[in-house]
Formats: C-alpha cells, structure tokens, sequence
C-alpha cells in the first residue's frame, strides 16, 4: 500500500465517493425515511455531484486544497443536516492538512481525527447516539492505531478506517437514537441503520480504494 498520497488521490477520493453516494442514493434515502426526513440520499448526491463539476474546472494542487474544495461547495449545495456536517468534516480536514503536497499515514489519522471532531463539534452526538459519529469514531481508533503501528502506510491507515467505519454503521441497527429527527422515535428507530453513518462508511471506503490506484501518491 502507498506510504503517502498526494492531491491525485484526494481528487479520485471525491469523484469516487460522488460515484458511491450516486448509486446508493436511493438506499440512503430509504434508510433516511424509515427515521428522518428522507433525503438524505439525494442531498449528498446533489452536494457531490456539485463536487464532481467543480473538479472538472479546476484541479486542486494539494490534498487540503481539495478538502476545501469540498468543503466549500457542499456547505453551499446541500441543506439540512448533511451539508454542514459534511462541510465541516472536510473543512477541518483541509485545515489539518495545510499546504503538504502529500500526506504519510500520520498525517491522514491526524486528517481523520480533526474531520470526526468537527463533525462533533457541529453536532454535538457522541458514540451510541445512532448518528455519523457511530461510524467516524471507530474509524479514527482504528486509523491511529493503524498508524503507529509496525507496517504503516497511508492505505493501511484507510483501509482500517473505512473496515471500522462499516462495522460502526452496522452497530447502529439495534440503536435508539438521542440526536436529530430520529431521536423523536424512542424504540422505533430500533432496527434501522443510521444514515449518516451509512453513507460515512461509503465514502471513507471510497478513500480506500482511490489509495490503491495508480498515480495516489502524486
């Protein structure tokens, strides 16, 4: 796995992630139905595929110019809970990453972990309130413990991500939710998948694999 990625990786990451969020955007939606307000799935479709057109005019030099991108575009593209959110995960991220042409596992747990704070920050949900954090958290402990670790690369540290992320959105099944819309439900939000933490797992799988295709570390 690569040792560092550059800003050819964050660009495939966004497209690739724009790409996952469009195909399960009907699932998302769905999940989002059963305990919000359903449109969780096309928001963040509309919000990526934004992404994707501003990519096609400009193409950011580093990785934290393409965070910032992102981060920008869907604060501005995309209502209700997912925008600010999403914003300010990449936000963050842009800020932690600065100006480096590429980013070694260090620097991308580091990424990861201001991006989970942000989203915290902004809404205030920690582990087992069947929100996002649910699949970011586990992610960040697992990339952290992937960076220090004897073999780290910075695909190690995505790859333990996007795995603790996915098994974090699936924790979040047998959850009562104490944030948002769904908190409203009390039980009845048992047995349904948090969206957030759905569509978080996808994209940070989206991250893993873009760490895997020719070209990442430029």
């Amino acid at each position: 796995m690569a040792d560092s990625l550059g800003a050819a990786w964050a660009v495939d990451w966004l497209r690739r992630s724009a790409d996952v969020v469009a195909a399960n955007r009907v699932a998302l939606s769905e999940l989002d139905r059963a305990i919000g307000d359903g449109d969780h799935g096309e928001n963040l479709d509309r919000g990526y595929q934004a992404i994707v057109e501003k990519l096609d005019a400009e193409t950011p030099a580093t990785p934290g110019a393409a965070f910032k991108l992102a981060a920008m575009t869907l604060m501005s593209k995309v209502g209700g809970a997912a925008g600010p959110l999403y914003g300010t995960a990449y936000l963050r991220m842009a800020t932690a990453t600065g100006e480096a042409a590429t980013l070694d596992a260090a620097a991308l747990a580091g990424a990861l972990a201001a991006a989970r704070d942000g989203v915290v920050a902004r809404g205030k949900a920690e582990v087992g309130d069947k929100t996002m954090i649910d699949a970011w958290t586990p992610a960040v402990e697992a990339a952290t413990a992937a960076a220090t670790g004897p073999s780290a690369s910075a695909g190690s540290v995505l790859a333990a991500a996007a795995a603790a992320a996915e098994a974090g959105a699936e924790s979040t099944d047998p959850l009562i939710a104490h944030k948002g819309r769904a908190s409203y439900l009390g039980e009845r939000a048992i047995g349904h998948r948090d969206p957030g933490a759905a569509s978080s797992a996808l994209i940070l799988r989206a991250a893993a694999e873009a760490a895997r295709a020719p070209g990442a570390a430029e």
